[in-house]
C-alpha cells in the first residue's frame, strides 16, 4: 500500500509547500464522506455533503465520489468504520482520487489514521474552510487572523514524518524525532504569539475610531448572514459604493464601512462583514473576534437571508449561533430576505409571514425565530439586492428599528430653534410636547446616536 507522502495532494509529494490543505498548482480529485451520527436527519447529512461540495470548488478542487455511513457514534480511530475505511480506499483508487475530504471534524489522531490507510491526504470540512479564508484574504489583518487560525488548526496536529528530520520510533531512537517536533511546536507558537500581538494593535486602533465614531452620533448598522447570501451587493445597492461582489463563499472577509442616509434624513454607517456557514471553525471564530467586534457594536442587524437558498431556516440558525457565541446575541436583528428576485416576487411587507416550502420556494410558511431570539416571530422584509426591487422598505424598517430601539428622553427646545424641532421628529419618535415660557417639552424615543447629537437640548 501507498504510503501518504508519495501521492500528490495537500500533505502529498506536490502539497506542504504553500501551506495550503488543498493543492492549487492542479484541480485536485477529492472524494467526500459524510457520516450521519445517531438520529441525525439523513436529509441533513446530504445537504451538508451538497456544501461541503460547494466549498470544495471553491477552493479550487473537483468532487469526484461521495461516501455516507450512519453510525451510532464516531470510531475513535477512524471516525467510521474499518470497512466504510476499506470502501472509500476503493472508491479513491477507481476515481484516482488525491484527497479525502470528511464533512465531520477530524480528531489528529483519526486523521493520521486515516491517512496511512488510504495512502493519500485526509482532511476535514474545517481544513477546506481555512484553505479558502487564506486565498481571499486580502488585508494585513485579514491575513493575519487566517494566518492565526491556521497555526492554531495545525499545532494540534504537528507529528512525525512529513520530511522532518526524524528516525522510525523506539529505543535509542526517538530523541532527534521528538527535539524536531519540539523545534516545530517552538516556531509555530512564537509566530502565533507575534500574531495575536498584531490583532491586539489592530483592535486598539479599532477601540479609537469606534470612539470617534460614537462622538460623531452616527448608528451603526452590521450586515450579517450566512455566506453568499448577498450582503455586499446589499451594501452596494444601499450605499451606491463599489464593494467586490462574487457569487462564491466566502468573497468578503474584510468588513466594508459605507455611510448611508435613511428616508428620515438619519445618517448611519453600514458594515458588511464575513459571512457565517454551518460548522464555521471555532479557530476563524477566535481569529475574526477582532473584526467582528463591530457586529457587537452595532446598534442593528441587518440579517441577510438567501429566500431562494436550498435551506433558509437552517442558515438563520447557524448565524444566530455564531452571534450568540460572539456575544451579539441581544443586538437588535431585522431579518432581509434577499434574492426574491428567484422567487414569486417580492411583496412581502414588515410583519407578513415568508412564503417559502421545506425546499426553499414557494408554499408554505417559512417558520423562524422559533429559538425566540431578535428577529423570532416570522416578520421579514422581501428584497432582491440585484434588482432594488424592495428596498425602499427596508429603509423604511431600518428606520423604524432604530427609533425604536431607543432611549425615551426629555428635550427642552427654545421656540427660535424650530430646526431642532424638525430633526427631534426626523431622529426618533415624539411621545408627548409641552410648552413653558422660554420653550418646548417634549419627550422622545431617540436611538443612542441621535440622543448623543441632540445632548444639548436633553434635560433628563
Amino acid at each position: 500500500m501507498a504510503e501518504p507522502d508519495t501521492h500528490r495532494g495537500g500533505f502529498g509529494t506536490h502539497g506542504g509547500e504553500s501551506g495550503a490543505f488543498i493543492e492549487r498548482a492542479f484541480r485536485e480529485r477529492i472524494v467526500v464522506v459524510g457520516v450521519n451520527l445517531g438520529g441525525d436527519d439523513p436529509n441533513r447529512t446530504l445537504v451538508d455533503l451538497d456544501e461541503l461540495a460547494q466549498l470544495i470548488d471553491t477552493a479550487g478542487a473537483d468532487e469526484v465520489g461521495r461516501v455516507v455511513q450512519r453510525r451510532v457514534s464516531p470510531d475513535p480511530a477512524t471516525y467510521v468504520g474499518r470497512g466504510k475505511v476499506d470502501e472509500i480506499l476503493e472508491v479513491c483508487e477507481r476515481f484516482d482520487a488525491d484527497t479525502v475530504v470528511f464533512d465531520n471534524e477530524l480528531s489528529p489522531s483519526q486523521q493520521f489514521n486515516l491517512e496511512r490507510i488510504l495512502g493519500r491526504s485526509a482532511i476535514d470540512r474545517t481544513a477546506v474552510i481555512l484553505d479558502i479564508f487564506a486565498q481571499n484574504a486580502s488585508s494585513l489583518e485579514g491575513k493575519a487572523q487566517v494566518e492565526l487560525a491556521q497555526l492554531r488548526y495545525r499545532l494540534t496536529r504537528l507529528r512525525r514524518g512529513r520530511g522532518l528530520s526524524q528516525q522510525a520510533g523506539g529505543i535509542g531512537t526517538r530523541g532527534p524525532g521528538e527535539t524536531q517536533l519540539e523545534v516545530d511546536r517552538r516556531r509555530i507558537e512564537r509566530r502565533i504569539h507575534k500574531l495575536e500581538s498584531q490583532l491586539r494593535d489592530i483592535v486598539k486602533n479599532r477601540n479609537v475610531q469606534s470612539r470617534n465614531r460614537r462622538r460623531s452620533a452616527q448608528s451603526l448598522v452590521a450586515v450579517v448572514g450566512y455566506t453568499n447570501a448577498g450582503k455586499s451587493r446589499l451594501l452596494n445597492r444601499l450605499t451606491g459604493s463599489e464593494v467586490l461582489v462574487q457569487d462564491r463563499l466566502f468573497a468578503t472577509l474584510d468588513a466594508a464601512t459605507r455611510r448611508l442616509e435613511l428616508p428620515g434624513g438619519e445618517r448611519v454607517l453600514l458594515t458588511d462583514t464575513v459571512g457565517f456557514i454551518r460548522k464555521l471553525p471555532h479557530q476563524l471564530v477566535e481569529a475574526f473576534r477582532s473584526t467582528l467586534g463591530v457586529v457587537v457594536e452595532a446598534d442593528l442587524l441587518l440579517h441577510v437571508v438567501d429566500a431562494a437558498g436550498p435551506d433558509p431556516e437552517a442558515h438563520v440558525a447557524a448565524v444566530r449561533r455564531v452571534l450568540r457565541d460572539i456575544g451579539a446575541g441581544a443586538v437588535p436583528e431585522l431579518l432581509v430576505h434577499n434574492k426574491c428576485d428567484l422567487l414569486a416576487g417580492c411583496n412581502s411587507h414588515p410583519g407578513a409571514d415568508l412564503k417559502l416550502g421545506a425546499d426553499g420556494h414557494p408554499g408554505a410558511d417559512l417558520k423562524l425565530g422559533a429559538d425566540g431570539h431578535p428577529g423570532a416571530g416570522g416578520k421579514a422584509i422581501m428584497i432582491s439586492a440585484a434588482t432594488g426591487e424592495g428596498t425602499g422598505r427596508l429603509l423604511d424598517a431600518m428606520a423604524d428599528e432604530l427609533r425604536s430601539s431607543g432611549k425615551i428622553v426629555e428635550l427642552h427646545v427654545p421656540y427660535e430653534r424650530g430646526e431642532v424641532m424638525a430633526a427631534v421628529q426626523r431622529a426618533g419618535q415624539v411621545l408627548t410636547t409641552g410648552t413653558d415660557d422660554t420653550g418646548y417639552r417634549l419627550r422622545a424615543r431617540l436611538d443612542q446616536a441621535s440622543a448623543a447629537r441632540l445632548s444639548e437640548w436633553v434635560v433628563g
